[in-house]
């Protein structure tokens, strides 16, 4: 699933495809004061930019996020799939995503991800 989104967003955002340019629903146009939301094919980009930098710091704690973030399983389910207990994927679950959430709100300027 992770792969399918990543691609999609990719492709999206391709130039030859319109990546510059952004949908606006008919809908929308007359609407005072609204602000869009941000391009969900970027979100979905920079979180798997700081996921593959995040596994290769901590590989188990990225395939969590995965499996929670991609294929939507529980805790429970995930840690039965990694192998390890529940409260150890609880742990793992709350320091991954710190550890995402730093990397993902922090400025280009600022240096690398924690």
């Amino acid at each position: 699933m992770r792969r399918i989104l990543v691609e999609n967003a990719r492709w999206r955002r391709a130039q030859k495809h319109g990546g510059g340019w952004h949908r606006v629903p008919l809908d929308d146009l007359h609407v005072p004061g609204h602000e869009p939301q941000g391009d969900l094919a970027d979100d979905i980009l920079a979180v798997d930019e700081a996921l593959e930098q995040f596994a290769t710091e901590a590989p188990v704690k990225a395939e969590l996020v995965k499996l929670r973030f991609f294929s939507g399983l529980s805790v429970g389910e995930a840690a039965s799939v990694l192998g390890i207990s529940r409260a150890t994927a609880e742990r793992y679950w709350s320091q991954a995503r710190v550890w995402l959430y730093v990397a993902l709100t922090q400025d280009d300027t600022s240096g690398s991800a924690p």
